[in-house]
């Protein structure tokens, strides 16, 4: 059986409530007032955690990208322009900390370069996590568990020899594994739930589903099939610009969300049959040999 991980106050594993993470990335659009109103709405939702997403960009924009141009709502603008554009800096960040302990709702945030988890780290982040496409980034893998804090690695795009070598370079009493397709939104036939399950007897670590779909009822089956997280793009309102915003979930469809998890939760049961006293009266009633 695969190991329990704690995460802030929560403890991921076998037994426990699914950790519900609503990923707000850069759907704010680099707009601190409105990753403000996703926080509260999160919240309201019913969710334990929010994540954001952090990157250097000269960084993280390949030189060949940079200087391409693209119709924003800022303009007609570069690519790394518009990366910088979206992306928290200090100030931001201290708001989003602050603000997050005062609703007792976790945050922490992807790191996509090493720089970022320099930057983080004044923050006393509970966990970070590895996004698929940095995966095989070994520098930043093994930085990243150089911290000593809870990782959660996400494995879209990854061939099972990657993740496996991946993994090798982590603690795994501190790994959290989520199974992913990369494709935005993703087609139901690409969502190969299954996977959750082959994590699963693969790693001794707890395993969990990072959902690119339009809809929540995949999600709730990922927890059916063993799912101990479930990560959900997450967005005021699924019109707004940005490449993430058609694949994102809604507040209302949040707060539906977390109670079909709940609801999915407590229908698993222990799988050990019994007759319950609610049958009762009708084996009373309609059994005829007793």
């Amino acid at each position: 059986m695969a190991k329990e991980l704690k995460i802030g106050k929560h403890i991921i594993g076998s037994g426990h409530p699914t950790y519900i993470i609503a990923e707000i990335g850069i759907n704010h659009n680099g707009d601190i007032d409105i990753a403000e109103k996703m926080i509260r709405a999160a919240k309201k939702a019913g969710v334990d955690a929010v994540k954001f997403q952090k990157r250097t960009p000269l960084l993280c924009v390949p030189p060949e990208e940079r200087n391409k141009m693209r119709e924003t709502p800022w303009g007609y603008i570069t690519y790394l322009e518009y990366r910088e554009h979206v992306e928290f800096g200090q100030e931001e960040y201290t708001r989003i900390d602050k603000l997050c302990k005062s609703l007792d709702i976790d945050w922490f945030a992807s790191v996509w370069d090493e720089e970022s988890i320099d930057f983080l780290e004044q923050f006393d982040p509970i966990a970070y996590k590895v996004p698929s496409a940095s995966l095989t980034d070994t520098a930043l893998v093994d930085k990243l568990n150089a911290t000593g804090r809870p990782i959660i690695l996400s494995t879209g795009m990854s061939t099972m020899e990657e993740i496996r070598k991946s993994v090798s370079h982590f603690d795994i009493d501190r790994l959290a594994i989520t199974h992913a397709t990369s494709a935005y939104p993703c087609k139901p036939e690409e969502l190969n739930l299954r996977m959750v399950q082959t994590l699963a007897n693969e790693f001794d670590c707890p395993v969990g589903y990072s959902g690119h779909e339009t809809g929540l009822v995949p999600s709730a089956v990922a927890v059916g099939l063993g799912a101990q997280i479930i990560e959900r793009h997450f967005t005021l309102d699924r019109a707004m610009w940005g490449t993430d915003q058609s694949a994102s979930v809604e507040p209302g469809g949040m707060e539906r969300l977390v109670k079909y998890i709940r609801v999915t939760e407590k229908a698993l049961g222990d799988g050990v049959k019994k007759v319950y006293d609610s049958e009762r009266p009708s084996w009373n009633k309609l059994r005829r040999v007793k």
